[in-house]
């Protein structure tokens, strides 16, 4: 059975201390091998200011994503993207300062088998990981094989959640809880969604862990009004947007620098 009173890893500890400093989290998403130097994505994530990154493991069958980020899937494995390569591309970077969570389907974890699939991460300097077809009831095995590596096992928790499994995946899930805003898939939406305060203020009944909020979060006011409610955001399909339109790492440091920018903004208003 899995231990609940594991010590905070790398992705906790620093979420929480940003966190109690009265910083608002950001972390940007990219689909690893979305182009030939896709790692200086991630330099100028950490320039901009990131406090976690998230690099997808790209899935034939991508079930939960919308359309950009099942393009941008589509493409880093026609280019031949995989998850040992991805991996060799991470184990070659120097210290970003910054925790990287992977994300990927429950396959790609199984073709290895969790044992291999954790250590791979842990020797690419990975920190967390992030399944989102991983049913709670279903994570004891995943969450012992990744907490004896030392990856945090990251579970999400939706407005469709019910409040006695919403407790349960806020204690067993490490690093932060990711709060997805809306029942639906992944992608860009012209508001953030009403069901994303509820779902925030559920989980923050049953769990001190940080919070980020994920699926919609597009625009510097949708980043700020996440951060009224959650302790910070994801943001995916916003940035690979801009990576398929041919934008360079500069484009989307500075794309970053505002909502960076508009969190920190959001911190600074009385309370």
């Amino acid at each position: 059975m899995t231990n609940h009173t594991l010590a905070a890893g790398t992705v906790e500890r620093r979420l929480r201390a940003h966190r109690d400093a009265g910083r608002g989290l950001l972390m940007p998403y990219i689909t690893g091998g979305i182009t030939s130097g896709w790692t200086d994505y991630l330099r100028a994530f950490a320039a901009a200011g990131a406090d976690a990154i998230e690099v997808g493991l790209p899935f034939s069958d991508p079930t939960l994503d919308g359309v950009t980020i099942q393009q941008a899937g589509e493409t880093a494995l026609a280019r031949g993207a995989s998850t040992r390569r991805i991996l060799t591309d991470l184990s070659g970077m120097p210290d970003l300062g910054v925790p990287l969570v992977i994300s990927t389907y429950y396959n790609l974890v199984l073709h290895d088998g969790p044992e291999e699939f954790c250590a791979a991460l842990r020797r690419a300097g990975v920190d967390g990981l992030i399944v989102p077809d991983l049913p709670v009831h279903e994570a004891d095995e995943l969450t012992d094989v990744a907490a004896a590596a030392g990856i945090e096992l990251v579970l999400l928790a939706s407005p469709a959640t019910p409040q006695p499994r919403l407790a349960e995946i806020s204690c067993r899930s490490r690093g932060f809880v990711y709060a997805v805003s809306l029942m639906g898939t992944t992608g860009e939406r012209a508001a953030l969604a009403a069901s994303a305060a509820e779902l925030t203020e559920r989980i923050r009944r049953v769990s001190d862990r940080p919070v980020l909020l994920g699926f919609g979060i597009s625009t510097p006011e949708q980043a700020r009004e996440a951060r009224r409610h959650a302790d910070g955001v994801v943001v995916g399909a916003a940035v690979m947007r801009r990576v398929l339109d041919g934008d360079g790492p500069d484009d989307l440091r500075a794309f970053l620098a505002t909502l960076r920018q508009a969190l920190d903004q959001e911190c600074d208003r009385p309370r």
